[in-house]
């Protein structure tokens, strides 16, 4: 099929994906805890708006002509990898989906996706709409199943020509190891996160506060790129942590389907014990808890937004990702010392930094070793901005005209010319 006859379906279902915004934004309510109005404002639209994007690169698919030496022409071709697998986590069923089915799709490709077993029911809605918007049988193909069974089975599967995954480091491992044992297929990962958001003296205090509770607190704080170290200059830490004890207290936990809550649960009870573990290990390596730090509710996995002080970098809660609502509040004096202690963990999937000053901005957002570095803002993503980790939290890029190389071959074609009149 031509670029521009894949790219004219990719646009109709996503016309398709946003005339059921409501069905769509419900399942991801009810399988992952998220809240409802929020898929309806957020996630769907950045869904489709993914979708249309590389819905537009999909005829712009270039080679390029090369001036090879002696009596020769010399062009690369950018041809399809083959047959993608797809393996993307609960957090954000429906956005992640689209974030590796969009330029896979774009570039030629066939996917088959194993949702995350918690949260499989929007990716079989996406594949229902897929066949109403024409996409042909065999082109997306969703496999719900475990990971150490239908996972392993798509990242050892002989005719899989490359595995994309978002998802836990340890997972990631195990997925480079397959594919290095089956048939060396291509691998993105997408991994985990320790985010570091940096706070300045010059910095708007009160913007800085909503921020940081934004970017540890959305989303129960199953983000990968979650800001959950918090780093506060000295000359404004004492009021910093005063109003986020505060603005921690006013954030609603309660039924993701009620408009005004601000949280929902975590996604199961392994997680809501996870979450809690690490609580707990806060507390006992002296980390002083400032609020929050238990169930929310009687019943369901619904945790109280959580603020620790006095931590550490030696601390569990300061290094390794917890995937919930617990912010690690600390103090810093030079940008030199926040710039070691940003830098002071395995992860390296993004960074926030909030200050008026271009200098410190830009000295920072260059010194800190993570993919994405959000300044005076958290969370600002587009279709058109490459997302991915440096050090332990993965490589390969997702967004961007950059991410459909994980779904290129370039080959190289060189043809004789032996009677050209120049060369």
């Amino acid at each position: 099929m031509s670029g521009y006859e894949r790219g004219r379906i990719m646009s109709k279902l996503a016309d398709l994906v946003e005339q059921h915004t409501e069905e769509l934004a419900a399942l991801d309510g009810a399988d992952a805890g998220k809240l409802v109005l929020l898929g309806k404002i957020i996630d769907i639209p950045a869904a489709t708006q993914m979708l249309r994007y590389y819905a537009g690169a999909a005829d712009k698919i270039h080679g390029e002509v090369l001036r090879v030496s002696g009596k020769y022409q010399g062009y690369t071709l950018k041809e399809p990898v083959g047959v993608v697998g797809v393996i993307i986590p609960w957090n954000f069923p429906t956005m992640m989906f689209f974030l590796k089915v969009s330029p896979a799709l774009a570039a030629g490709c066939t996917v088959v996706v194993k949702p995350a077993e918690q949260t499989p029911l929007s990716a079989l809605y996406y594949a229902h709409l897929a066949k109403l918007a024409g996409v042909p049988d065999g082109v997306i193909n969703v496999v719900p199943g475990f990971g150490p069974t239908a996972g392993a089975a798509l990242t050892s599967h002989m005719d899989v020509d490359s595995v994309a995954f978002t998802g836990s480091t340890e997972v990631g491992r195990l997925i480079m190891e397959s594919a290095a044992r089956s048939n060396l297929k291509m691998v993105s990962l997408e991994l985990g996160g320790k985010s570091p958001l940096i706070v300045f003296d010059d910095a708007d205090v009160d913007m800085a506060v909503n921020l940081s509770r934004l970017a540890i607190f959305y989303n129960k704080g199953e983000v990968c790129v979650a800001g959950s170290r918090v780093y506060v200059q000295e000359g404004i830490y004492d009021e910093f942590v005063k109003k986020a004890v505060e603005a921690a207290q006013n954030w609603k936990v309660g039924d993701p389907f009620d408009v005004t809550t601000n949280m929902g649960p975590q996604v199961d009870k392994d997680q809501f014990e996870r979450v809690l573990k690490y609580i707990e290990h806060g507390k006992s390596e002296g980390a002083t808890l400032l609020t929050g730090g238990k169930p929310a509710a009687d019943k369901g996995y619904y945790i109280e937004p959580t603020i620790f002080v006095d931590v550490t970098e030696d601390m569990k809660i300061a290094q390794e990702e917890i995937f919930g609502p617990v912010m690690s509040l600390m103090k810093f004096r030079s940008v030199d010392e926040v710039i070691e202690k940003a830098n002071c963990t395995k992860y390296g999937l993004a960074a926030g930094i909030v200050t008026k000053s271009l200098d410190i901005a830009n000295r920072v957002s260059r010194s800190v070793r993570a993919g994405t570095v959000w300044v005076n803002c958290y969370y600002a993503f587009d279709p058109d901005a490459p997302f991915g980790g440096y050090k332990m939290s993965g490589f390969g890029r997702d967004q961007g005209l950059a991410a459909m190389d994980k779904y290129l071959q370039v080959k190289s074609v060189i043809t004789a010319l032996p009677d050209s009149p120049w060369y």
